[in-house]
């Protein structure tokens, strides 16, 4: 039953991320906000890489960021950034898919070289959490940098100001 609301949810939002990532010219991949930012090559790399972390999420009981191989790919082109997130999206799906509800209340918590850095708490919570609800915060900052760089912004829960009624 839960994992029947997360499959739901993840097929609906993993569209409107599409959508999203679609609507990046490669005229807009170096725009950066300010110099602490990420440019909107690299965010949208990072939202394709999200999809990435659900093995680890939901297999494993420890996610050890030290070990992990971040691949980014070739991000001088926003269709290689939607390449990557497709390839990502169709792992995270089966990964969930062919998850065990049984294991979405172990404890779960994520080290770097031993150190804590999400405190131990129920599996379901990271997965709402670190995958869900951060890829959404991403996705609103990308939405950000698509409306600073003059870029139409597709309607992800209804019409934007782009789309004509």
């Amino acid at each position: 039953m839960i994992k029947q609301a997360l499959l739901g949810e993840f097929l609906y939002e993993a569209e409107s991320t599409r959508k999203l990532l679609q609507a990046i010219p490669d005229s807009a991949l170096d725009f950066k906000p300010s110099e602490i930012n990420w440019t909107t090559g690299q965010l949208a790399s990072h939202i394709a890489e999200v999809y990435n972390w659900f093995d680890s999420t939901f297999n494993e009981d420890v996610f050890d960021m030290g070990t992990y191989q971040y691949d980014k790919g070739d991000i001088s082109k926003a269709e290689n950034i939607v390449a990557k997130f497709e390839e990502n999206v169709a792992k995270a799906k089966q990964v969930l898919e062919n998850s065990d509800e049984n294991t979405y209340f172990n404890e779960w918590r994520m080290e770097m070289g031993g150190n804590t850095l999400f405190p131990p708490m129920p599996r379901i919570q990271v997965i709402r959490s670190f995958l869900y609800n951060h890829l959404y915060h991403h996705r609103g900052e990308l939405v950000v940098y698509l409306r600073s760089t003059g870029n139409k912004v597709p309607g992800l829960y209804g019409p934007t100001a782009d789309d004509k009624f």
